[in-house]
């Protein structure tokens, strides 16, 4: 079998300590989380995991009936990226002189859809967002007239296949309110 990304995402309760729990999971079996994003979901009370890891089919099966298994989590899934929407943000700081020379970063910003966010005497902040083959392809672009900083964010992604995921929800809500 080959090794494929996978995006999980994790429903909880908001809980402290669950983001350990979650983690040691991969931990114990030695899988590196390539991407970690949590925020509220659409439901009050209920929050997400969104987990991105590089493994066979069958492990990310193991790793969800796992996570599955933890108390505060509610429910788990795994997704291909063809059945998500997903991407990234990422931040570059880059010294302000580099825009005194021409118009060669400003094109470079627009070719990227990238935008200015900040404009101070040191340096600039232009913020993309995209996958994160976009993100890097900016960065290394950048690193010609020099970069000070650069940070980008964890996956976020909304579930293609409706269904599913929308019973689910519906299902959790009745019974979270009803409770």
């Amino acid at each position: 079998m080959n090794k494929q990304v996978f995006t999980i995402t994790v429903f909880t309760e908001n809980k402290t300590g669950l983001l350990t729990r979650v983690v040691s999971i991969f931990t114990r079996r030695h899988i590196n989380i390539e991407s970690l994003t949590t925020s509220r979901s659409s439901l009050e009370g209920i929050h997400r995991f969104t987990i991105v890891v590089l493994v066979e089919e069958e492990m990310v099966k193991k790793l969800v009936a796992q996570l599955e298994k933890q108390v505060d989590v509610l429910k788990a899934f795994y997704y291909r990226d063809s059945e998500i929407v997903h991407q990234e943000i990422a931040l570059y700081k880059v010294p302000t002189h580099a825009f005194k020379n021409g118009d060669r970063v400003e094109r470079l910003i627009r070719a990227h859809n990238a935008r200015i966010l900040v404009i101070e005497e040191e340096f600039i902040v232009i913020e993309k967002t995209g996958h994160s083959t976009e993100t890097e392809a900016l960065l290394n672009d950048l690193q010609d007239i020099g970069i000070f900083e650069f940070v980008r964010s964890g996956r976020v992604a909304i579930v293609k296949p409706m269904e599913r995921l929308n019973t689910y929800l519906r299902s959790l809500q009745e019974n979270y309110i009803i409770q």
